[in-house]
């Protein structure tokens, strides 16, 4: 990686003299030499057709309206701000109609609005409602927004460039491309030589603005940082924020938002320099990047929720349409980047676009491969990872994940050792994700919620352990970005696939080592999870382990007496004080079970613990005057006054109904007798019965050739 990161810089040190001749335009995603062809492919490729259209007629709605250019006053999802973002879209709407078509409208109607903000951006004060503790934008209320305008509305100029006259060019970029590039990169300064989402659509957006105006000294910039040395901008962006296996440290949401600059900047780059070859930096990691995104959502296309992601969000995101077709077309053309790009229904109208519809034509998209694996987090992949376990086809499968990444940044939960887990089709361990309505404007604005930070990244709100009712790290970022936990093991088998991990430093003195399985018997057609977590202390505690859970609670191996009076909420912070406590069962004999019922599939989840436990049935909602939170439930195991605890966990996927008929098949569990054998620092051995036949499950944590023993 350094060899090739110094081989780039010293390229780009020779070629940038050589930047001073004419540029070609259009030359970002759809390029001069390939018009006619794509011209050509609108009318031959049903999905590049499909997508013209769309672009056409939004650019056609666009030509009946009055261009409006509102001097910004609004917050995120109010009126001003929307229109800017229409505006951009429409301006890439327009010249992309232009080049198609060759009717002059489009190209007169981005002039006209070019034109139009070149006369008042100059007068526009910082946006009157910028966010605080963020650089606040002139068109938007933070400077991420004006950064995102600039990148979509840059593709849009470089369409029609050649259609506008040379002395309204330079009254363009007089009034407004050279204000944006100074405000970008010197008013903005920080934020552009950050290593961080918003450093990277600061970057793509002066870079793709110097290739197109022929400013050499801006791509240089934004290709090494603001002082040119390399130790910020572009490349130092994809060697600290990409893991070696794609894996974007803020999390599968954010990495699907910083990718469209990355991957977009990368191919303004490989267009206007292909000899510097930069989709083959870090060993093609945009490739790696843009398959982990795809690994990173379940079978139904979502992303996997955790760290402050809005919840719903596809991978038919429009930053993933470029992503896939760029990938395709221009870095890895593998076949089953086409069934997802089928799956989009859409392409970017462009010679990546016009690759993969013809491709697709051709028959050659193979089904996407959803696998089990290891994502490692961190710039050399040694800050700790995720594991992702799967059985079954992709219209049926079980997905576990178990998070051990680092802390992710700003936008990272408190949630170290947490598991999810998702079966047909539906979530049944979820992550709550982010508290925000985004661009919901009365919801502040669009903007996160403070219970984000009271509730949403608390340790509480996810399935993993809290100790003495304190977040990890005493919900401190900084603190908590200066470690990571360690993944111990990860295998996977054709009937055994398991990760370990151990996180030394969530709480002082406290060890935490989880060990979660997908464990296929011969008894059972669906695999088991096996879910063994051990906490070690020198000192006694408080421990809370939540199953927070989607669908019904239908049976319990106790009678839940749930509280007829006044509810109270669990604790009073660390995003206790939003719990109903419903109801609060000892658990004789320290083992149990509940089972739920989720879209017409029941769950049972038995436990067994070696010291005193609790049985505990929560609600989310308490202290919540706005009725921002989401509706959450929860099971939890409590335990207090032990210094180790070891909770031993088997959910069980079994039966169905069917409202239709009314029938129900499988609804007792098949599991019983889960114990614990003995746990100590080096080992955990535990037994349990499958319609009686008895398993032994033992870890040996310094034992890495035989970690997992299974009798």
């Amino acid at each position: 990686m350094n060899y090739l990161k110094k081989l780039v810089m010293a390229m780009f040190c020779l070629i940038f003299p050589l930047l001073t001749i004419a540029q070609e335009h259009p030359g970002i995603m759809l390029t001069k030499k390939n018009i006619g062809a794509i011209r050509k492919g609108v009318e031959t490729y049903p999905i590049l057709k499909k997508s013209y259209k769309k672009v056409k007629t939004e650019a056609d709605k666009a030509l009946l309206e009055p261009i409006n250019v509102p001097t910004p006053k609004d917050a995120g999802g109010g009126a001003t701000h929307e229109q800017h973002k229409k505006n951009y879209n429409t301006m890439l709407n327009c010249g992309i109609a232009y080049q198609i078509s060759g009717d002059k409208k489009y190209a007169v109607y981005v002039e006209n609005m070019l034109l139009k903000y070149a006369a008042d951006y100059s007068k526009w004060p910082l946006h009157p409602k910028r966010k605080e503790n963020h650089q606040g934008g002139k068109i938007f209320w933070q400077s991420l927004n004006d950064f995102v305008w600039q990148v979509y509305t840059i593709q849009g100029y470089d369409m029609v460039y050649d259609a506008i006259s040379p002395k309204n060019r330079a009254a363009i970029n007089a009034g407004l491309f050279e204000p944006m590039l100074k405000f970008f990169t010197v008013d903005c300064k920080e934020t552009f030589d950050k290593i961080h989402n918003h450093g990277t659509w600061d970057i793509a957006a002066v870079g793709m603005t110097g290739y197109v105006l022929n400013k050499p000294e801006y791509v240089e910039m934004a290709i090494k940082g603001s002082s040119k040395d390399g130790k910020t901008g572009y490349l130092a962006q994809i060697d600290q924020l990409f893991s070696p296996d794609g894996y974007y440290t803020e999390g599968p949401y954010y990495q699907r938002y910083a990718l469209l600059p990355f991957i977009i900047f990368a191919k303004t780059i490989n267009n206007f320099q292909p000899e510097l070859k930069i989709f083959e930096y870090r060993n093609q990691l945009l490739a790696k990047a843009i398959n982990t995104s795809l690994q990173l959502t379940y079978t139904d296309g979502t992303f996997f929720p955790f760290n402050d992601a809005v919840k719903g969000k596809t991978y038919e995101t429009p930053e993933l349409v470029y992503g896939v077709n760029i990938s395709y077309a221009d870095i890895k053309p593998s076949a089953e980047l086409l069934s997802i790009a089928e799956r989009q229904a859409e392409v970017i109208i462009s010679d990546a676009g016009l690759k993969v519809a013809a491709d697709i034509q051709a028959g050659k998209a193979k089904p996407f491969s959803y696998v089990s694996q290891l994502i490692k987090d961190g710039a050399s992949g040694k800050e700790g990872g995720l594991g992702i376990l799967r059985s079954g086809n992709n219209e049926d499968q079980q997905a576990l994940l178990l998070k051990a990444t680092s802390q992710g940044m700003g936008h990272g939960h408190f949630d170290r050792l947490n598991i999810l887990y998702y079966d047909n089709g539906v979530e049944v361990f979820p992550d709550y994700g982010s508290a925000r309505f985004i661009n919901i404007e009365s919801k502040k604005g669009g903007d996160y919620l403070p219970e984000n930070k009271s509730w949403a990244k608390q340790t509480i709100a996810h399935n993993t352990l809290v100790v003495d009712q304190t977040s990890n790290y005493k919900a401190n970022p900084k603190t908590a970005q200066d470690s990571y936990p360690e993944v111990l093991y990860f295998k996977v088998d054709k009937d055994l696939q398991v990760m370990s991990a151990i996180e030394r430093n969530a709480y002082p003195d406290v060890q935490m080592i989880r060990t979660s399985a997908l464990l296929k018997v011969a008894e059972l057609t669906k695999p088991l999870i096996i879910d063994v977590f051990q906490v070690l202390s020198g000192k006694s505690h408080q421990y809370d382990l939540p199953f927070w859970y989607k669908g019904h609670i239908v049976d319990a191996s106790v009678k839940i007496n749930a509280f007829k009076g006044q509810l109270k909420p669990l604790g009073e912070k660390n995003g206790y004080e939003h719990i109903w406590l419903n109801a609060d069962m000892p658990i004789e004999n320290k083992t149990g079970y509940v089972t739920i019922l989720n879209n017409k599939r029941f769950y049972t989840t038995h436990f067994t613990t070696d010291n005193a436990v609790n049985l505990k049935m929560l609600m989310l909602g308490a202290n919540d005057p706005d009725m921002s939170l989401i509706e959450s439930k929860a099971f939890m195991l409590s335990s207090s006054g032990s210094a180790n605890q070891t909770f031993f966990n088997i959910v069980e996927t079994h039966g169905k109904t069917n409202p239709v008929s009314e029938t129900t098949t499988g609804a007792a569990s098949k599991i019983t007798e889960l114990k614990i054998l003995n746990s100590n620092k080096d080992q955990v051995t535990v037994s349990f019965k499958v319609k009686g036949k008895p398993y032994s499950y033992q870890i040996n944590y310094n034992n890495k050739e035989n970690f997992i023993k299974l009798n």
